[in-house]
């Protein structure tokens, strides 16, 4: 079956208004669907942004709860005489820092 090829000049003028009607309507349609987006994407955004304080607040809390509990394992160890006291300090200092560079990064990073 061959196609038939139409070329711009020969649609008439009924043709060439429903072609442009159809070519604004799906842009008017396009346009509100993306304002649309842009309101959720907004929406999101706030809202993501709105739990960062939170989240850092929870981040400083369990950092500080590790702490403690690295304190009292180190001092366990210490009083016992383990050989690798150093070692368990310096693992739970260095997690309890992550955790503190970590949520004042994302905080500086997002700039909230």
């Amino acid at each position: 079956m061959k196609m038939k090829r139409v070329s711009f000049k020969s649609l008439s003028q009924k043709q060439w208004l429903s072609v442009c009607a159809v070519l604004i309507l799906t842009s008017i349609h396009i346009t509100a669907m993306a304002q649309d987006a842009n309101a959720g994407i907004n929406e999101a955004n706030t809202k993501v942004r709105s739990y960062f304080a939170a989240g850092t607040n929870l981040m400083y809390a369990v950092g500080a709860i590790l702490g403690l509990i690295g304190a009292v394992k180190v001092y366990q160890k210490w009083n016992s005489g383990d050989p690798d006291t150093s070692k368990v300090a310096a693992a739970w200092f260095g997690s309890c820092v992550f955790l503190v560079v970590v949520a004042t990064v994302i905080k500086s990073f997002f700039g909230v």
